[in-house]
């Protein structure tokens, strides 16, 4: 019993869980952490959802076991929703399944598919479920660009020509958690095309499909003529209408990986509560205001952001979708990576982001900002910041103390 489980081996250091306890630490000392780190909305669920959610409560046998791949009424919404935003027609009986969340979806999806060995073409960076579900399943990564555009299709090319297997699954993530990238219908028309030239199963991530800040809405894959061949999609209702704890998404799509997925649910859980899957039926089909409203927020958190970091010295660019800001590191703390850059942030300015790096290797260099606190706060942590770098000299032209600062750290943690 001494060695790793199997699963539990396969799987990397948790980066994030170094940040969250000096976190914790802190806020036991009494300190005020400004919690720009994790991806959980503040903003409340909108009321019409929640009283939906109370009503059903008190009716006979809600309290049963509920429906693993959606009640009947909460597939139907999310077909409606699909017809609705996308002009893509589903079958709600057997190409939508409803899942705790994406996240869930995403895990079972790669336990439905995956055999050991299969390679399969993850971007980096990226969400880390994207591709931690398949390396837990027996599958083995092939990292690809993240940014969706040549460089990304050439590389799939490429992993067609020298795996082997031959990939299995390419995952798609637009808008993209964490770096904001967003794909239009013209690369979306080049991975379908690639995928059913190459045999490969398209998985895309469209959590942040709802959180965008230009005229264009994100589009689903599944608008393209042919993707419904090759592609399941996934999407949450946790920032679209602010129910991250309620844990419901969905997965949309292929028909015979639509069924793949719901099998392997059938074994491993009942379904979301059903009093909480009728209230996202409710909130799918009703009233979408709410929706308008958490974007305008979002987006005016984001300019506040932007404009309060630039003033403190932190020139961040301004994210086109989603509730994150990929900052790249100030100028001065570049070398010592964005973990201790991390740590130093919250231990010297009381600010909590999330380092780059754990989101893949070529996330180094970066940092995910999370735009989960009022513009109160968000312009309070500019001023931390401001504060920290005139104190380490990173404003200055000499910015040894900075440097120094993070050598310091460097070798604490070595």
């Amino acid at each position: 019993m001494q060695e790793e489980f199997y699963r539990v081996r396969r799987l990397p250091p948790y980066v994030f869980e170094q940040v969250n306890r000096l976190k914790a630490e802190a806020r036991a000392q009494g300190a005020d952490i400004i919690d720009l780190g994790m991806g959980n909305p503040d903003l409340p669920t909108p009321d019409h959802i929640n009283a939906k959610l109370v009503e059903t409560v008190g009716k006979p046998r809600t309290n049963r076991y509920s429906a693993s791949r959606g009640i009947p009424g909460l597939r139907r919404a999310q077909a409606a929703y699909y017809e609705r935003r996308f002009g893509v027609k589903l079958d709600p009986d057997t190409q939508v399944v409803a899942t705790l969340g994406s996240k869930e979806g995403f895990a079972n999806m790669a336990q439905a598919i995956t055999a050991p060995g299969d390679v399969i073409l993850a971007p980096n960076p990226t969400y880390p479920i994207h591709a931690f579900g398949f390396l837990m399943a027996g599958g083995t990564i092939r990292q690809i660009p993240a940014h969706p555009g040549e460089e990304q299709l050439r590389a799939v090319v490429r992993a067609v020509h020298h795996s082997v297997p031959r990939p299995l699954a390419w995952v798609l993530n637009y808008p993209s958690n964490p770096t904001a990238y967003v794909a239009d219908l013209d690369f979306y028309k080049e991975a379908v095309r690639l995928a059913k030239k190459h045999d490969i199963i398209l998985l895309s991530d469209l959590a942040y499909a709802e959180i965008y800040f230009g005229d264009e809405p994100p589009p689903s894959i599944l608008q393209v003529e042919g993707a419904m061949d090759v592609a399941v999609e996934f999407t949450s209702m946790s920032k679209t209408y602010s129910m991250p704890g309620w844990r419901m998404g969905f997965a949309v799509g292929n028909e015979r990986l639509i069924a793949a997925l719901a099998r392997v649910k059938s074994y491993l859980d009942y379904g979301a509560f059903t009093p909480i899957q009728v209230a996202a039926a409710a909130a799918l089909n009703g009233p979408q205001d709410c929706v308008e409203e958490a974007r305008r927020i979002y987006r005016n958190r984001r300019n506040v952001l932007v404009e309060a970091f630039g003033k403190a010295g932190w020139e961040i660019p301004p994210p086109p979708a989603t509730m994150f800001a990929w900052a790249p590191l100030p100028q001065a703390f570049r070398e010592m990576g964005s973990l201790a850059f991390s740590k130093l942030l919250l231990q010297e300015a009381e600010v909590a982001v999330s380092p780059g790096v754990g989101f893949g290797e070529e996330g180094e260099g970066f940092v995910r900002i999370a735009l989960v606190e009022n513009e109160q706060r968000i312009r309070q942590a500019a001023r931390n910041i401001k504060r920290f770098f005139r104190q380490s000299g990173a404003l200055g032209e000499d910015a040894g103390l900075a440097h120094k600062a993070g050598a310091a750290l460097k070798q604490e943690n070595a």
